[in-house]
């Protein structure tokens, strides 16, 4: 094994942070919460860890080193995921941060062809399979009817001198969102200061992008207090938790 000298050293760290910038900046350019610092530090780091393994001259640390950085990529993409309603948030950018890591360790290792390779694979992924994504999100599935509806819920309180006000908001938010409600029901709270406003919909297509513009428009408003959205076949949330104003 020979040794490492201060070009191969430049050379492969130079290869690593690039190909990682290189990823960041289509990430940025997305607005994504790892941008092109973030990818950048990743591929450096894991490409240093590396290079410190091949600079003590030890034929087997290479290997071992790069497993440890797999499994230390791990916790940094935990950090970025995170838990929005009932989906999850950052799976993508914890993944892009993974292959950042490996770009690095392929830079490091020598295979700076295959560090360059690696890196248009990640961006090709993200360019190309994006639309793919969003066609097939859009698409009915295999034996699905495109015009079955779901039931949904809109709930809020506002106040009780508020109330005809608001209500009128909402039915004007639903037909702005052509929502008609298939059920409105309003019931004072034992407060007496507060009326809860109840609004059950007919959604036919994805729900989320249909009620986002009605709790966008009400959540504006000053005289409510709570507003949220649930589909009828969840639970309702808990009065102690966090409601969703948008």
């Amino acid at each position: 094994m020979h040794a490492l000298t201060m070009i191969d050293f430049l050379t492969r760290l130079a290869a690593g942070a690039g190909c990682g910038a290189l990823i960041g900046v289509e990430r940025q350019w997305r607005a994504r919460m790892a941008g092109l610092r973030t990818n950048a530090l990743v591929a450096t780091g894991a490409t240093l860890f590396v290079l410190y393994s091949e600079a003590v001259g030890d034929l087997g640390s290479p290997t071992r080193v790069a497993s440890y950085v797999v499994s230390g990529i791990g916790f940094l993409g935990g950090g970025v995921i995170l838990r929005d309603g009932a989906g999850v948030r950052g799976l993508n950018t914890a993944a892009t941060l993974w292959c950042s890591a490996a770009v690095g360790v392929l830079a490091a290792s020598g295979r700076l062809p295959f560090a360059v390779l690696g890196t248009l694979a990640v961006l090709a992924v993200h360019l190309v399979l994006r639309p793919a994504g969003r066609w097939l999100d859009r698409a009915p599935a295999a034996g699905s009817d495109p015009d079955a509806a779901v039931r949904a819920t809109v709930h809020l309180v506002c106040e009780r001198q508020a109330e005809t006000h608001i209500r009128a908001l909402l039915l004007q938010a639903l037909a702005g969102s052509q929502l008609a409600p298939i059920g409105l029901r309003a019931r004072r709270e034992d407060n007496g200061d507060t009326t809860s406003l109840r609004a059950a919909v007919a959604i036919s297509g994805p729900v989320a992008p249909a009620l986002e513009p009605v709790i966008a428009r009400l959540s504006l408003e000053p005289g409510v207090h709570d507003l949220h959205w649930h589909l009828h076949d969840e639970p309702e949330p808990h009065p102690d938790r966090p409601r969703a104003l948008a």
